[in-house]
């Protein structure tokens, strides 16, 4: 039987015996993984305190978290196959320096826009960081039982950075203040920025073209477009604004996917030279196994991002936790996302791939299932363990399906295929919060009946506050006598958890969904050697 390109053996005439190098290099890696990671649990852990500090609406809080997920999803091809032809180390060390940088200045940012800017400036810098990590690792471990391995840390490397954001970040909000979350960049840059000149190997594709502005335009055209009409219709309902937006969007999406088939180079020049080869295949989203990897990778994130965004405002706003403690409390979940990664590493050696993709997803589903049709007045114990078995689910679906992405090109073409796979982490982050958030915040308003006492008695500014978000409405709480205050304690309880039911209940159909197909489309991909 011919196994699947993931999972058979490969021949190169480079070298596989780099032995420690190759795993000293994998550690420098490591430190804007975690560092990506780190920042983005970290902030949603920090916006409480940013919605105090900062007093933006709704959709401004929500987008502080999109508009660096928004760029970088849109700019993760074009920085991929930019590192394909300027080379991946070099490229890792532009974009660390310029991360580290916008983190200090954003990290004081006066105002919302100020702070938003400051985050899609990030998602450009960003961008140039997670394409090169996953393709320098796809050429440095040729082999595929150490590269798989090596996706394996990677992917925990996200997992352990989520789990260390919260406590970390939460510890940071509360001794000192928000801003200080996006200073951690700074320290975690130092030491591959030192050292990566001299342990990670340079690498770069031998017959590279040069990037197509057009496309990347196109890719962010549709990339703005889609999530700002999809926040406009959460939070307003249908209109001529967010639909026409929509729709613009969708023929940008159109339009990008129709130059990609036409021209002889995806997304480099369109008069390439001879020998020259596509950096972005778009026959390789003809190919099943390959689109339904993808579709895992955002799916699952798609749960995760949403699962966490809604949990974090829970537990410190309605649990009364600080941010150090509801972090602590989600670390359980958090480190079982690596250990799930990890386990599953042998564990396709015995099962076939495809099935633990499911069951990944599977889990997934059933940690929404709980939320879905659970009662979150008892406290945070349900929960928390329904993040555990989404973080059981997530942590083994992505390490295969990461596998199964990167196992599917040749080793010079491993910047193109690490931003696909990387844009598909990124795209389900982005629809996680964009979707699952708008949904929510959008819930929370209409559901929310202010107490007739609290409205007579609280100024119009005050009531407004308190039905724009669930952040606002504790704080303006914490201003009223005790009656009043948990009178509007308890209506925005409700209002928040029946926006909760809502948007586990959308996941549930769609994890689902994915697991059935993960089931189907994969089952027959063989077993590892």
């Amino acid at each position: 039987m011919t196994m699947h390109p993931a999972l058979s053996p490969e021949r190169t005439s480079a070298s596989q015996s780099g032995g420690v190098r190759d795993w000293f290099a994998l550690a420098l890696l490591m430190f804007p993984v975690l560092l990506v990671a780190v920042d983005n649990t970290a902030l949603t852990f920090a916006l409480p305190a940013i919605a105090r500090s900062l007093d933006p609406t709704g959709v401004q809080l929500l987008w502080v978290v999109d508009a660096y997920a928004l760029v970088l999803a849109g700019l993760l091809v074009a920085m991929g196959s930019l590192g394909d032809r300027i080379g991946r180390r070099r490229l890792l060390l532009v974009g660390i320096s310029g991360f580290a940088a916008v983190s200090a200045a954003s990290a004081f940012a006066p105002s919302a826009e100020w702070l938003i800017a400051g985050r899609a400036a990030l998602g450009f810098f960003g961008a140039m960081l997670m394409p090169s990590t996953l393709s320098l690792i796809r050429n440095i471990f040729r082999e595929p039982g150490r590269r798989r391995l090596a996706v394996a840390i990677w992917a925990a490397g996200f997992s352990g950075g989520a789990a260390l954001g919260p406590i970390f970040g939460g510890w940071l909000v509360e001794r000192f203040w928000w801003g200080a979350v996006l200073l951690v960049a700074v320290p975690i840059m130092l030491p591959p920025l030192v050292l990566g000149r001299f342990l990670i190997p340079e690498s770069k594709d031998p017959n590279p073209g040069k990037v197509d502005l057009a496309s990347v335009a196109l890719s962010m055209l549709t990339m703005a477009p889609v999530v700002y009409g999809i926040k406009e219709l959460a939070t307003h309902g249908p209109g001529v604004t967010p639909l026409g937006v929509l729709a613009f969007g969708l023929a940008m999406g159109l339009v990008f996917v129709r130059r990609q088939q036409t021209l002889a180079a995806p997304m480099v020049d369109a008069s390439p030279l001879p020998g020259r080869s596509p950096l972005l295949d778009m026959s390789l989203f003809r190919n099943r196994v390959f689109s339904t990897a993808i579709t895992a990778n955002i799916l699952a994130l798609f749960s995760y991002n949403g699962f966490i965004l809604f949990l974090a405002q829970h537990l410190q706003l309605l649990e009364g936790m600080s941010p150090s403690e509801s972090g602590t409390a989600m670390l359980p979940a958090l480190t079982a996302t690596v250990v799930a990664g990890l386990l599953v590493v042998p564990l396709v050696r015995k099962v076939r791939p495809g099935l633990v993709v499911a069951a990944g997803l599977a889990l997934s589903a059933a940690g929404y299932g709980i939320v879905a049709f659970g009662n979150h007045d008892a406290g945070p114990t349900a929960l928390l363990a329904a993040l555990l078995i989404l973080a059981l689910g997530v942590g083994s679906a992505e390490t295969i399906s990461n596998d199964l992405i990167l196992g599917a090109v040749p080793a010079e073409k491993a910047g193109a295929a690490a931003a696909i796979s990387e844009t598909g982490y990124e795209v389900g982050s982005l629809l996680g919060t964009a979707i699952l958030g708008s949904i929510l915040t959008a819930s929370y308003q209409q559901h929310l009946a202010l107490p007739e006492a609290v409205a007579q008695t609280a100024p119009a500014a005050s009531a407004d506050q308190a039905r724009e978000t669930l952040a606002g409405a504790m704080e303006i709480a914490g201003s009223l006598p005790a009656p009043l205050a948990e009178g509007l304690t308890a209506a925005a309880r409700a209002a928040f958890d029946s926006g909760v039911h809502i948007t586990a209940a959308i996941a549930l159909v769609l994890m689902t969904a994915a697991s059935v197909l993960a089931a189907v489309v994969l089952r027959r991909i063989p077993r590892a050697r």
